[in-house]
């Protein structure tokens, strides 16, 4: 068979027998980790960032190229070509993410012009992320993650290693940390600095956040941090959707997406009405890009989960790649004699020393309960929707269970 070539992108791709599931699973990991580093690069008016995520991108875009070849050859009768679809639609989706997040990220690298009070209020919004390269001399360089030992000590985390060119999207225990290479740290700001300093030498000296001037560009600044959460759950809530094969959750997604496009009406309503009191209009229209790109992933959101929408079902193939990516969505069941039973969840975090997220509550009394900004008391008989690494997910189903030692 002869290669396909497909030209037109930063190199061309020619068809290779590879996992679809091996592809779904970098996809998704990449297309979250660029939300991540989009809005990072925003909040820290950072070049490298935002550079950072015009090379996966374009990386971005070989994987889907790939993955329509392999899906294309799979689809050999009308059954097949519907039973894919679906996994079609979410190979689409991931790349219409990591499209949008270039724009975000286009914002700092054209210096579109974004008002200061935007990264006043996206650094209560966005999990501090810091890029930092090892230096020769570094107490972590050729060391493992778990020798480190860094997420239990002092809450940082390891998302990601740029190695060269090449990417280490889900870098685990066993990864190790060499001089030269580019990592990606998240982290509680209180502890980021000293990782920071010792893994780069460096100096960790952030700006300060400035203050929201004018009212009504205050109120178009909260809109769109609201409608960066609610697209974020979105694409948790599909990829949860999916997994499990809810349909509940998927008429969620559909319902963030719904209110993320009346968030962007008032939005831009409320950008003309501060463009007319601003000494410099021109100034806003990085909002305005950022309203644009930040709808786009809601949308984005509802393509994940429209297979289960619309009663095609989900292919094994997909469920596999959300199960196997960095960041796993995990379904738990709180027990009656579990030690959860009672624990406070602020913004969705549980007071738990586990690092994960509650990003969904199906409730029996009360069906779902859904948002960024969850406040809520942990009930026997609660079904979580959790989001974590892979260790937090096992630790916190053991306490959901009652199992934990």
């Amino acid at each position: 068979m002869e290669p396909l070539e497909v030209e037109g992108l930063r190199e061309s791709v020619s068809y290779e027998p590879v996992s679809v599931k091996e592809l779904l699973v970098e996809m998704k990991d990449t297309s979250e980790l660029l939300i991540d580093l989009a809005y990072s690069a925003v909040l820290h008016q950072s070049d490298q960032i935002a550079h950072e995520v015009l090379e996966l991108e374009a990386k971005m875009q070989v994987l889907q190229v790939r993955a329509r070849m392999s899906l294309m050859l799979a689809a050999r009768s009308p059954d097949e070509a519907e039973a894919l679809a679906p996994v079609l639609g979410v190979v689409e989706a991931a790349d219409t993410i990591a499209d949008a997040a270039g724009d975000i990220a286009k914002i700092v690298i054209e210096e579109i012009g974004l008002p200061p009070s935007m990264r006043g209020a996206l650094s209560a919004a966005v999990e501090l992320l810091v890029r930092g390269t090892v230096a020769d001399d570094s107490g972590y360089a050729g060391q493992t993650l778990q020798a480190i030992d860094l997420e239990s000590e002092t809450g940082i985390r390891v998302i990601a290693v740029r190695r060269g060119d090449e990417w280490i999207r889900n870098p685990g225990p066993e990864t190790t940390i060499e001089a030269g290479d580019v990592t990606l740290l998240r982290g509680p700001e209180a502890a980021i600095g000293g990782v920071y300093e010792r893994l780069t030498g460096d100096d960790y000296d952030p700006e300060p956040a400035p203050e929201p001037a004018m009212a009504d560009l205050e109120r178009a600044v909260d809109s769109i941090v609201l409608m960066k959460n609610l697209s974020e759950l979105a694409v948790d809530l599909a990829y949860g959707a999916i997994l499990f094969d809810n349909e509940a959750l998927a008429r969620e997604v559909a319902n963030l997406e719904v209110e993320v496009d009346a968030l962007q009406s008032r939005f831009e309503a409320w950008v003309l009405q501060a463009a007319a009191e601003a000494d410099d209009p021109v100034a806003l229209r990085g909002l305005i890009h950022l309203g644009i790109s930040t709808e786009v992933i809601s949308d984005a959101a509802v393509s994940i989960s429209e297979g289960v929408l619309r009663n095609i079902g989900v292919h094994p193939v997909v469920e596999l790649a959300v199960q196997e990516s960095d960041e796993l969505i995990a379904r738990v069941e709180i027990d009656a004699d579990s030690e959860l039973a009672g624990t406070e969840i602020v913004e969705g975090v549980p007071a738990v020393d586990v690092s994960t997220s509650v990003i969904a509550i199906r409730r029996p009394e009360d069906g779902w309960l859904v948002g960024p900004d969850m406040d809520t008391t942990l009930r026997a008989g609660d079904v979580l929707i959790t989001k974590g690494t892979r260790t937090s997910a096992a630790e916190f189903e053991s306490l959901a269970t009652g199992s934990h030692d």
